[in-house]
């Protein structure tokens, strides 16, 4: 049987594609992310002989700054962007790969980190992703164990940053585009590690694919749609974890108990779909499992966590919650004579400390001891709140008052000896409270860092 022939590649092509898949194009700013190479030559040069789109149209060059002839290929970019008569800019990265990181995802991220920062309000970022990244994508993927997100691969239009991105050539094979910038005379960036076979995506496109495609021809497409399949399974998918933490929403947070009482599959589904629309990114299967299983189902009074890279949940108090993990602070020891000065700066930008006369004051000035330590929490810090009440411990005080773990790691304690006297300006033990009428009173201010 013969096969059906390629619509032709050109602008009226390529602009009812872009329509399609994101109607808002037609009147939204547009921004394609130009590395200079074939693929995204050719889209660029597709949508500037739009006259529709012309006018709205800019290309965003990021220069990684791992090859030699970087800033050259940044020259090659503006001068086609001059040619079309189109705004152009460029940003550089500097990546510094930690041991062990994947240089190629590293780079990956930062581009898109940048590209998301350099989008408008409302802007569509465009690339030139087509038949054949789609076919490798879904491979890597299913080689890395994804699940039905991962090989639903690619979607032609996304949410990004303050705009959206969109793919207008996901069904164009690599070899139209290809033909079509060299049928036009285009001259285009050639990157000498598209070749490198150290790279996964390389060695699947040099090494692996060639048989399969001969074998299977229609390999591109048919392996698209079953990328379509999936991208249908996991719309119905969100639509039953939207409804769940719709119903476990308790503010920002998720209440334990809603998600207990659903099947461990929807919990992971719930808690997938919580973290994405947060805008972090999704945990791998195992932080995933852990966060579903063993942190729901925790004794009550524990407070365990799961993290990934700057990301945390955290369980308490019958929640869970989702936030950033501040960078480790080194801890600090200071002493503070309280009756000589009062103000202490705290070091490492964690703000100051000052006394100062209030009739409301929570400190007796006569039972402040004439020297104090300041310094980091440890664990295990107690005081008495209230005269006649119980010691309680620190920790328990701030769980019960929902103080922010980034605060929490920032407290200055102060302390006589080993006595805890005050846990920054949120309790004073009561020690060291006004005992009698009529007594000088001072108040503690912790001026926070900004």
């Amino acid at each position: 049987m013969r096969r059906a022939r390629e619509p032709l590649l050109g602008p009226a092509r390529v602009y009812s594609q872009l329509l399609r898949i994101h109607p808002p194009s037609r009147a939204a700013p547009l921004c394609v992310a130009f590395s200079g190479g074939e693929d995204s030559t050719a889209l660029l040069t597709l949508l500037a002989a739009t006259p529709a789109l012309h006018p709205r149209l800019r290309a965003v060059h990021i220069d990684h700054g791992l090859h030699a002839q970087s800033r050259s290929w940044v020259s090659i970019c503006r001068a086609t962007c001059r040619t079309l008569h189109l705004p152009f800019a460029s940003r550089r990265l500097s990546l510094a790969p930690r041991r062990g990181e994947s240089l190629e995802a590293l780079a990956r991220a930062a581009r898109y980190a940048a590209l998301t920062a350099a989008l408008g309000p409302g802007e569509v970022l465009l690339t030139a992703h087509h038949l054949e990244d789609q076919l490798e994508t879904v491979l890597l993927q299913l080689l890395r164990g994804a699940g039905v997100p991962g090989l639903a691969a690619m979607p032609a239009v996304m949410p990004l940053g303050r705009g959206f991105l969109a793919r207008p050539l996901l069904d164009v094979p690599r070899a139209q585009l290809r033909a079509w910038v060299r049928s036009h005379g285009l001259r285009c960036v050639a990157d000498p590690s598209n070749t490198d076979d150290r790279y996964d995506r390389n060695y699947l496109r040099h090494q692996v694919l060639p048989p399969i495609v001969q074998r299977w021809p229609a390999a591109a497409r048919t392996v698209a749609r079953s990328a379509r399949h999936m991208a249908a399974a996991q719309e119905l998918l969100d639509e039953r974890a939207r409804a769940d933490v719709g119903r476990a929403a308790d503010g920002a947070a998720l209440s334990v108990a809603a998600l207990r009482a659903l099947p461990v599959a929807r919990r992971r589904n719930a808690l997938r779909f919580w973290i994405a629309a947060s805008g972090r990114l999704v945990p791998d299967a195992p932080r995933l499992e852990e966060i579903a299983v063993r942190l729901l189902a925790a004794r009550a009074g524990a407070n365990p966590s799961v993290r990934w890279g700057p990301h945390q949940v955290q369980r308490q108090l019958g929640r869970l919650t989702l936030h950033e993990v501040p960078a480790a602070m080194p801890p600090y020891e200071l002493t503070w004579d309280a009756r000589r000065t009062r103000r202490l700066t705290l070091p490492g930008g964690r703000g100051r400390l000052e006394l100062v006369l209030s009739a409301h004051g929570l400190i007796d000035a006569a039972r402040l001891p004439a020297q104090l330590t300041v310094r980091t929490r440890r664990g295990g810090e107690r005081l008495r709140p209230r005269a006649g009440g119980p010691s309680r411990t620190l920790k328990s005080l701030l769980q019960n008052e929902r103080i922010a773990l980034s605060e929490r790691q920032q407290l200055p304690l102060l302390f006589a000896g080993e006595q805890l006297v005050a846990a920054g300006d949120l309790w004073v033990d009561a020690r060291c409270q006004p005992g009698a009428p009529g007594a000088k009173r001072l108040r503690l201010i912790w001026h926070r860092p900004a």
